[in-house]
């Protein structure tokens, strides 16, 4: 009998500690060809958790492991909608796929704090809309705060209200609150910044009062931090002024990346917590210096920034994933690992392509470029190369059925090995090469000894792999037409909006 209860006991305490999130839902009327994704919303570097595909019927299901507790960005057919989730629960969502975000149902473990979150966010949107931001900034001081303070103490009635309604735990009714507070603190920013030209008063200076009031709204900035990115919004606008005055005196750097300059500025903020200063660099770095098409010289810059500036181990962590998935494995590199399969089940490895430089193209049957742009100017460089090179396409459908439904109907005729990886978009394939929906398809070159030798590219009309083509075989292909290029820009997945400091 101990025995049988101490394994129970030991049960709870692992599904306690679960952090993996089951999602099972359907849209009706939802398309085959569109995926569904999560996304930690306060991360400064967030990358989809998850890519699940959506049946005949709108059906899908999948899991991951939630990073934390808190707010999630869910997309569904380029449109989101936030979610807040804890780990080890298990949740279903519903609703009509020409509904959402606007409308949709959310049981199981998370209704109760998503239906109270959904409530407080009515309250809140009829209550802004009598709100005129104009007249408030225009105010004086005084009125000014009563007014605030009102604001505060409505929605935060309206916040308690809704949770004993709704039986939210703390964690929810705490990020709401923390929200509230980082929102107020945004609204009496902008009152500093607009009030001396409202009333035609550039002398203007806030009194210790407004400043007392800020004080109070102002305290566990590191959970703000960590949870609210209408938070650090707030810290970079309170920024901005002190970060152009520093740039001016700079001007003759014009070669310097932004998150360059903002760094040095941080290290002048003696006073500023190294928490602070990671995640508002973090986000300058993500908001613009960490993207694609940027040059070997510009990031070994940005490494070295991670490397030398951002103190925290996550954050650094998901900084460096996120420059690695935008930029590739290094050029020279060995192949990444990863289990690939042919039609007929026999195993297959992107490392034992050797002998001609290879052209890889990975891919999938959902995704809206393949079929249109991609495969007829894939088949005229196969056709121009095929004599100095080898051709490789990964397979990234859901299933292996799928698969060779996807190869047979798209490639037949091709030159090339045809491969799948097992798993799909959550195969050990799409993690060691860095791969999701929002990079496919992509293409990347290796030389003839199975060494990486280029970083990914969007299109095979990009000049750049073409001179890479042409330099590894030895040929020299014709000029594209403008007209057969695929315009596919790579971004990742959005977030809480923020506004950095500009250069």
């Amino acid at each position: 009998m101990k025995k049988y209860l101490l394994m129970f006991i030991i049960a709870l305490v692992a599904m306690s500690c679960s952090k993996k999130v089951e999602v099972t839902g359907n849209f009706a009327g939802g398309s085959p060809l569109e995926r569904i994704e999560f996304v930690e919303a306060s991360g400064v570097a967030t990358l989809p958790l998850v890519n699940m595909g959506v049946d005949s019927k709108g059906s899908f299901s999948g899991s991951f492991e939630a990073p934390k507790d808190g707010m999630y960005i869910m997309s569904y057919a380029g449109k989101t909608a936030m979610i807040y989730l804890k780990g080890g629960q298990k949740l279903n969502i519903s609703g009509q796929a020409s509904n959402f975000p606007n409308q949709f149902t959310v049981t199981g473990d998370a209704k109760n704090n998503n239906d109270f979150l959904l409530e407080v966010q009515k309250f809140i949107q009829s209550y802004a809309a009598k709100i005129n931001v104009g007249e408030l900034v225009s105010k004086n001081e005084p009125e000014f705060l009563k007014d605030v303070e009102k604001i505060r103490t409505d929605i935060d009635n309206n916040i308690d209200q809704a949770a004993k309604k709704n039986n939210a735990d703390s964690d929810a009714v705490q990020w709401k609150k923390d929200e509230l507070r980082a929102s107020v603190l945004q609204l009496m920013s902008q009152y500093e910044v607009n009030h001396p030209q409202a009333v035609q008063d550039p002398g203007y200076k806030v009194s210790q009062n407004f400043k007392d009031a800020i004080a109070k709204l102002d305290t566990d900035s590191d959970r703000l931090l960590k949870n609210q990115p209408i938070y650090r919004n707030y810290l970079l606008g309170k920024l901005s002024p002190d970060f152009q005055k520093f740039v001016s005196a700079h001007q003759k750097r014009d070669n310097a990346l932004s998150s360059e300059l903002f760094a040095e500025f941080l290290d002048t903020k003696k006073d500023m917590s190294q928490l602070t200063k990671d995640y508002l660099l973090a986000f300058v770095l993500t908001s613009g210096d960490i993207a694609p098409g940027i040059t070997t010289e510009n990031s070994n810059k940005i490494a070295k920034i991670i490397h030398d500036k951002i103190k925290d181990a996550g954050i650094k962590k998901d900084l460096e994933r996120i420059q690695f998935v935008i930029g590739g494995p290094k050029i020279g590199e060995s192949v990444p690992a990863g289990k690939l399969v042919k039609a007929d089940g026999s195993a297959f490895e992107l490392s034992d392509v050797k002998g001609k430089p290879t052209l890889v193209m990975f891919y999938s049957s959902w995704n809206p470029y393949i079929s249109e742009a991609t495969i007829p100017v894939l088949k005229e460089v196969v056709d121009f190369y095929k004599s100095k090179m080898d051709f490789t396409y990964v397979n990234l459908d859901d299933t292996k059925e799928q698969f060779v439904k996807t190869s047979n109907a798209m490639l037949k005729g091709i030159p090339g090995n045809n491969v799948y990886a097992e798993g799909g978009m959550n195969s050990e394939i799409a993690k060691e090469w860095g791969i999701y929906g929002f990079k496919l398809p992509s293409f990347v070159v290796l030389d003839k000894d199975g060494k990486i030798a280029s970083p990914f590219y969007a299109s095979l009309g990009d000049p750049q792999i073409v001179a890479v083509l042409d330099k590894l075989s030895g040929l020299k292909a014709p000029t594209m037409q403008p007209e057969a290029q695929l315009q596919n820009d790579l971004m990742v997945e959005p977030q809480a909006q923020q506004t950095a400091p500009t250069k």
